[in-house]
């Protein structure tokens, strides 16, 4: 019975999810389907559908979980559900106040991916241009050239898609400094946010903001688990919220999964106190490191913007 339920539920999102040429379908909010398309120019298509309310889709969310016996409570357990539906179909969800969209979502929001079960015709290794004799391609290469122009090593971290540390003391403008960061971006990127209250201004239309509040978290969701559900939502930006020894070992692991363009600040009074002071907290949960030969991988990957305040005066003083 459980399943014919499932069946009969997500009938409303099939039309979106099951077509060859789609890779992926994206819901950040009621009433709206992002479809990610195989090869396209502009791979995230926005559509409208009125079938998609919160209930709905909460309501979905309830059923997944029931039929593959997964844990679902967003306010005092866990508010996350993986599975794998028919068809190969790979499903991720969440909802309440760990999710948000805007500020409609103040009491608790949702956000839903579910993948493709095809795959596009004909791939073979000339897609992915392996051929036999010919040397490997190198893909967005970093680091090749280190402008000396410090607004050209900003822009070019920018258009790299390299990982920045926005730094600075209290009121020196990191928050603001990274929403313009924002405005220099794709419109049509995907925009994931970690943050520990909402912040950040996203003018991209397809994102999804993730909360954990230091104060008020009360289920079962924490950085870890953050973690898993950040990648399963394909982002092409991630942006960290300011670095705590909550969640700095997690933002660590999320610079090395492979996504371009990440941003996030942290409390510093220069580049290199703040490779200091983020080296510093993740050793506060992840002893094991060794801190030089951590320093020495952030220093090579990561860049830092420096920024000071005199009075009115906010500068940035140091781009390495």
């Amino acid at each position: 019975m459980p399943d014919v339920v499932l069946d009969s539920l997500i009938k409303p999102l099939e039309e979106f999810f099951k077509p060859s040429f789609v890779e992926e379908i994206a819901i950040n909010h009621e009433g709206e389907v992002w479809m990610r398309l195989h090869g396209a120019r502009v791979p995230w298509v926005a559509y409208s559908s009125e079938k998609l309310s919160k209930q709905y889709l909460v309501d979905l969310i309830h059923t997944v979980a029931n039929v593959y016996e997964r844990p679902f409570d967003p306010i005092r357990g866990m508010p996350v559900v993986y599975a794998t539906l028919p068809g190969n179909h790979r499903f991720s969800a969440i909802a309440g106040p760990n999710v948000m969209y805007d500020d409609r979502d103040v009491t608790g929001g949702v956000a839903m991916n579910i993948r493709g079960g095809g795959a596009p015709p004909d791939v073979g290794f000339e897609n992915y241009h392996l051929k036999k004799g010919q040397e490997l391609l190198k893909v967005k290469p970093r680091g090749k050239n280190k402008p000396e122009d410090p607004y050209e090593r900003v822009m070019e971290a920018i258009n790299d898609g390299s990982p920045i540390l926005i730094s600075g003391a209290t009121s020196t403008g990191k928050t603001t400094f990274l929403n313009h960061i924002l405005t220099l971006i794709d419109q049509n990127a995907r925009i994931i946010t970690v943050e520990d209250a909402r912040e950040i201004k996203v003018p991209q239309k397809n994102r999804v903001h993730f909360v954990l509040s230091r104060t008020e978290q009360s289920n079962k969701f924490n950085y870890a688990r953050l973690l898993d559900l950040v990648v399963r939502m394909t982002p092409d930006v991630i942006i960290g919220g300011e670095i705590s020894t909550d969640n700095a070992s997690v933002l660590w692991e999320m610079m090395g999964t492979g996504h371009d363009h990440f941003y996030t600040t942290i409390h510093a009074e220069s580049a290199e106190a703040a490779y200091a002071a983020f080296a510093d907290r993740i050793l506060h949960t992840q002893p094991a490191y060794d801190r030089g030969e951590l320093m020495a991988e952030m220093k090579h990957k990561l860049r830092v913007v420096q920024l000071a305040r005199d009075g009115a005066l906010r500068a940035v003083t140091e781009v390495v």
